[in-house]
């Protein structure tokens, strides 16, 4: 096992997703907004009991970083990505390491016995979605898993380094070593905002982790929330708070830092600090209404493209168009998956 290395490697909470359509009446009853997501408190708990009970559930498997690692996997040859986070002894995890194998994707979980694996309310409305979170195991990694041998010759041997901004939410230590090794050893680390509450909440944890990376990647809606907590002038200006973001304090000047927000359907917008005043804004192809099945895991997909296409040495430019491609695949099929045979997107 330790003699096998892995180009990306990953970190996150891994989850099992519960997906359900036409969710109205579960937004109002648990007071929730249609293209957002949370942490669950303890009035949404019995969301997990009720959408099994009352609608037609879809399983899949979820956990923003192993999206994104499933992703990037999809787009790589076979042992380029490995991905770890903690999940319990159960059923959910196996269902977690049957959809990673299908793509490719390594995984070095940690294990709690007696504990239960993560797991994601997926409530579907029309073309949004709102993710219900209870992290249960993924809460429990321990940074000395990092030094474990299974996983410290991997974190050795990786050069690109991703992490959900999600993970912030109980692991910052680890975050913190993870990005500190990689910017000292001039490797790439990348981190996702992953939802509004992060910059929103945990502003403290992200800039605490900022320095240390190289590529960022968020949506308009996390953009718009760290231009808030921040104090910028203009919070619908993505443009501006890519810059903002792509110039603030640096460790490794050795590389520029490259800020990418997605904004649906309508284009994506990539700010480097080595030209901070000269946005690139790449447009998305439209997909029909019609063949758009749900938006869970888009971004995720459009995160494993990038990284698979950066991995791949590809220029930032081919890295956000395979990203496209990815995010396009993805919303087509029910979830975060993927088109089965493979299609080549490189």
């Amino acid at each position: 096992m330790a003699s096998q290395t892995y180009q990306l490697f990953c970190i996150g909470n891994p989850l099992l997703d519960v997906q359900v359509t036409n969710g109205e009446e579960l937004l109002k009853k648990y007071d929730l907004k249609a293209n957002d997501a949370i942490l669950a408190e303890e009035k949404h708990m019995s969301i997990y009991d009720e959408i099994v009970k009352n609608y037609k559930v879809t399983y899949v498997a979820g956990g923003a970083s192993q999206n994104a690692a499933r992703g990037a996997a999809y787009v790589l040859p076979p042992n380029s990505v490995v991905y770890t986070g903690c999940v319990g002894d159960d059923d959910l995890a196996e269902q977690l390491r049957a959809a990673n194998k299908r793509e490719g994707l390594q995984e070095v979980y940690l294990v709690k016995p007696g504990q239960k694996t993560g797991a994601c309310a997926v409530v579907l409305t029309g073309h949004h979605r709102s993710l219900v979170t209870t992290l249960r195991a993924a809460e429990l990694f321990e940074q000395s898993h990092l030094s474990s041998p299974a996983v410290a010759p991997l974190v050795d041997a990786a050069k690109v380094f991703y992490v959900e901004g999600f993970f912030l939410t109980h692991g910052t230590s680890v975050v913190l070593e993870l990005s500190q090794k990689a910017s000292a050893a001039s490797k790439t680390f990348a981190l996702n905002f992953s939802a509004p509450f992060i910059p929103q909440f945990f502003g403290t944890q992200l800039q605490s982790i900022l320095p240390y990376c190289d590529i960022i990647i968020g949506n308009e809606t996390e953009a718009e929330a760290y231009a808030a907590a921040n104090g910028l002038p203009d919070t619908k200006d993505l443009a501006a708070i890519a810059k903002a973001v792509a110039i603030s304090p640096k460790s490794n000047k050795s590389r520029p830092r490259v800020v990418i927000f997605t904004h649906g359907a309508e284009s994506t917008t990539l700010v480097s600090s080595a030209e901070p005043d000269s946005p690139k804004v790449f447009k998305v192809n439209p997909i029909d209404d019609k063949l758009i099945v749900d938006t869970n895991g888009a971004g995720d997909a459009f995160a494993g493209g990038f990284l698979g296409a950066y991995v791949a040495g590809k220029s930032l430019d081919e890295c956000v168009e395979v990203g496209h491609k990815m995010g396009a695949m993805c919303v087509q099929l029910v979830g975060p998956q993927f088109l089965w045979p493979k299609v080549s997107v490189l």
